[in-house]
């Protein structure tokens, strides 16, 4: 008879230093928050609009800038409700008339059906893949944007940024909430890349960054005089102004953009996005190569050069019930690697961020490998 999963206790050689390996929220530095603790009583709970919190903003925007080599004319925007939000305020301020969209797991096709229902767009075209698989968009002269993700969380697919060939004046918007910070990437490939710091930035939830080209600025002060109608809280000339400034429409979550700030300051001092994009390469590598050794678990997403650096979905066999694998992990404090929900597969998924110690990565594996023999019995 199978053991019960939480009755199950792994060696403390087999616990990782730290247990979090979840796709998001994400593992935050513990140092973030006792630095955060220690400005608590002068930083917490002040003004938005004056220097204290403006110059957390002011740094941010900097960081992001360096971290991405961002060219000259290239500008950081902010606002509140993460990237969902961020789809709604695109759609009003982005899309001029008609946008592409590579479909290629749940959150691709979230943005998709955004355009699809706002009511003065035409309908968008949707080039769609299997989940685990990618596809190349098309350049279609009747869209004036095209949209794909750099990490499609739910699946682990990785695509690569850059501008479809043919696809002209019509700007390219990249969805990297969970790549932006993990995963290399050419500035010049794209004029909107946008993601939220609870995932590769260890932070937590409800702000939205843009890193905005200049045509894209161009578009976004265009559509604004057009008379077209946009919430206040949506509308991206508006978050253009107050970025410049420092500062959000409406009243951002200081944790976050504190906590954003303290990862920017580690990454940068430790080598920048090289640095990063290394770390997720070396941990994802581990997930992978143990993946494939394995007789019980085999790589969901099957080309190699798809595999997510920072986002790592593992199939198992019949013989192994992964649903019953994540609970004895979660009993031992090894917590969120159950897979995206509406995949519906037998499965794991193992974020490798970079604010995730390699060396935990590989204490997994085998913490995985041990349960799944206590788990048979």
């Amino acid at each position: 008879m199978p053991a019960d999963p939480t009755s199950i206790v792994l060696p403390a050689e087999l616990i990782p230093g730290d247990g979090r390996f979840g796709s998001g929220p994400s593992k935050v530095h513990p140092e973030a928050v006792q630095d955060l603790a220690k400005v608590a009583d002068r930083y917490l709970g002040t003004s938005h609009r004056q220097p204290g919190v403006r110059s957390v903003v002011g740094a941010i925007r900097a960081g992001l800038s360096d971290l991405f080599s961002l060219p000259d004319g290239y500008e950081v925007l902010l606002g509140n409700g993460g990237s969902t939000a961020f789809w709604d305020a695109a759609a009003f301020g982005l899309v001029d008339h008609r946008a592409e969209h590579l479909v290629i797991g749940e959150f691709s096709s979230k943005f998709a059906q955004v355009t699809r229902d706002t009511p003065f767009l035409d309908d968008p075209v949707v080039v769609e893949a299997e989940p685990g698989t990618r596809a190349p968009l098309v350049a279609d002269p009747s869209v004036d944007c095209y949209a794909f993700p750099h990490n499609e969380t739910s699946t682990g697919v990785m695509t690569d940024v850059v501008r479809p060939a043919g696809s002209g004046d019509a700007l390219v918007l990249v969805d990297a909430t969970s790549g932006a910070g993990g995963l290399r990437v050419d500035a010049t490939q794209f004029d909107v890349y946008y993601f939220a710091p609870q995932k590769c930035f260890a932070g937590d939830g409800g702000l939205w960054f843009a890193l905005c080209s200049p045509a894209a600025l161009e578009r976004i002060e265009r559509l604004g005089a057009s008379g077209r109608w946009v919430p206040p809280s949506l509308s991206l000339p508006i978050a253009l102004e107050n970025s410049r400034l420092d500062q959000t429409y409406n009243t951002p979550a200081l944790a976050s953009l504190f906590l954003l700030d303290h990862s920017l300051r580690w990454m940068l001092d430790h080598g920048g996005l090289e640095f990063t994009a290394s770390r997720c390469d070396r941990s994802s590598a581990t997930v992978y190569d143990w993946a494939d050794a394995a007789e019980h678990a085999t790589p969901f997403v099957a080309e190699p050069a798809a595999r997510s650096h920072v986002t790592c979905t593992i199939d198992f066999d019949e013989s192994v019930d992964a649903a019953a694998l994540a609970k004895a992990l979660r009993a031992n404090g090894i917590v969120d690697t159950e897979p995206y929900r509406k995949l519906g597969r037998n499965q794991l998924r193992i974020a490798t961020f970079p604010a995730i110690e390699p060396d935990d990565v590989a204490t997994l594996t085998r913490a995985i490998d041990h349960l799944v023999e206590a788990l048979a019995g």
